[in-house]
């Protein structure tokens, strides 16, 4: 079996994985710590290769400098695409969040299909692809990131480049019904077809793109079974394959361990009383369903008195897109929520919802991780969702309970440990709540050892290299087989759950 080559790579991302603040007149550069960026460095400075991105600041003139100073040792190049306010504005804030974020979610009727959205979108991805093509090598391998790049393969191919060029989306792909609403659906599916790899979270998402292809693009032929299949178009062949995102597993479950973690673990403990303690951790986003959640934990208190005093909800907002008006009356809509549910249920000593609106650090996160018993996971729709990832790896004492919406991609994944709900459906998720507090701990144990075994073999390292595996070798059968659970998001996953 053959591995990927050593070909340089070169990422392509909205954001480069460092932010940069000012402080005292001197532009400062933080690294970032997520998952992806632990997973793509090594293979970047075993390659030499680059990661281009804008720099999360619009008009800085000096930006390769400061980059270039800041990261000098990392092992390969940070290099900034400028885009100015206008663009950001347009094409970050109109096209990628108020059109495809919404859209790719199932959630339509929040859509704004401006046309000048579409137009800056077009620009920008231009601008990506000149920076790209700038400072590319004939042997490289070019990799994009999401849903703010789709056009970016089209315009290198205007460009004349002729390196291979994969692209991975990682929130979800609609079925046609849904996609069919853009305005622009022909257009994306053949800027999309550019790219020579096109890799999907679940084979949901994949074959909702098949299928969006086939009603749209008459002459487009599908072809091959397993992960990845085939598609000819005008004389090129195109993978279009499935690739389930991990975390670095070890780093949590080591980390849930480390002294510090364990301390605060039994410091929250004792401050919760030693009650039963529920986590919900997400983004502020429409998507993730957190006023639904909100009510089934009302029902919950109002269905099965003996949860009060016994159980508390942690719910942690991270704040994100505040210049955005919708998620301003979201972060809203939440605080009423929390308002009226405690003034309905707290008595002296207990309040049944603790509010958290700030991002967490790391010892924090792994701390509630840890400490909780019960992970309240439920969005409306999400291309994986890695806090219920996160959340089983670092359970290492094995006493949780992962509560999971059925359209997270990762359900398809967990399902055989999970409790899988309907987020929609609040009664379901209320017995799901109580069903999870009662539930033996032997079942708890064995439910929660699945799990972490699932994403122990699954991690971001895995997926990194079975993307690249499929998207460099020469022949499709060179692709090894998932050897996890398959993601069959079809008939067989929807007659288990129902």
């Amino acid at each position: 079996m053959s591995k990927p080559s050593d070909q340089r790579l070169i990422i392509v991302s909205n954001r480069l994985p460092v932010s940069l603040k000012k402080d005292g007149g001197r532009w400062q550069v933080q690294p970032s710590s997520g998952g992806l960026v632990t997973a793509l460095g090594p293979v970047l400075r075993n390659r030499g290769g680059l990661w281009i991105g804008w720099p999360g600041v619009p008009h800085l003139p000096d930006a390769r400098q400061v980059l270039e100073r800041a990261t000098r040792g990392i092992g390969y190049t940070l290099v900034p695409v400028s885009l100015t306010e206008e663009e950001l504005s347009l094409y970050y804030y109109g096209f990628s969040n108020e059109v495809v974020w919404p859209l790719f979610h199932g959630l339509q009727s929040l859509c704004n299909y401006d046309p000048d959205y579409w137009t800056a979108y077009q620009r920008v991805n231009s601008k990506f692809a000149r920076v790209v093509n700038d400072h590319m090598r004939p042997d490289d391998y070019v990799w994009i990131h999401d849903y703010q790049l789709m056009n970016v393969a089209q315009e290198l191919r205007a460009l004349n480049a002729r390196v291979p060029i994969g692209f991975f989306l990682h929130i979800p792909f609609p079925p046609p019904d849904i996609y069919h609403k853009l305005p622009w659906r022909r257009q994306l599916l053949e800027s999309l077809l550019n790219f020579d790899l096109l890799g999907f979270q679940t084979n949901r998402h994949k074959r909702n793109f098949m299928q969006c292809v086939r009603t749209m693009i008459r002459d487009v032929q599908f072809y091959g079974k397993g992960p990845v299949s085939v598609a000819r178009f005008e004389g090129r062949e195109v993978r279009v394959g499935y690739f389930p995102i991990g975390i670095d597993y070890q780093s949590f479950a080591r980390g849930a361990q480390e002294p510090e973690v364990e301390a605060e673990s039994k410091n929250l403990k004792f401050a919760l009383r030693n009650r039963t303690l529920i986590l919900g951790i997400d983004r502020l986003d429409y998507t993730k369903g957190i006023p639904y959640k909100l009510d089934a934990m009302r029902l919950a208190l109002k269905r099965y008195p003996e949860l009060n005093h016994r159980v508390t909800l942690i719910q942690v907002v991270v704040p994100s897109r505040q210049e955005i008006p919708r998620y301003d009356a979201l972060k809203t809509e939440i605080e009423r929520l929390v308002g009226e549910i405690n003034g309905e249920f707290a008595e002296p000593g207990w309040v049944p919802i603790q509010y958290i609106y700030r991002s967490l650090s790391r010892n924090e996160l792994l701390a509630y991780y840890r400490t909780a018993e019960i992970a309240l996971i439920t969005p409306l729709d999400d291309g994986m969702n890695l806090v219920a990832k996160e959340y089983c790896a670092a359970t290492v004492d094995g006493n949780g309970v992962l509560i999971l919406s059925e359209f997270a991609g990762a359900a398809s994944q967990l399902r055989r440990g999970a409790l899988l709900v309907n987020p929609y459906n609040r009664e379901a998720m209320a017995e799901a709540i109580y069903q999870a507090y009662k539930m033996d701990p032997q079942e708890r144990a064995e439910r929660m050892q699945r799990l972490r075994r699932n994403v122990a073999n699954s991690d971001v390292f895995r997926w990194v290299s079975s993307f690249l595996q499929a998207g460099i070798s020469q022949e499709l059968a060179d692709f090894p087989q998932q050897e996890v659970d398959p993601e069959v998001f079809d008939e067989e996953f929807w007659s288990e759950i129902i």
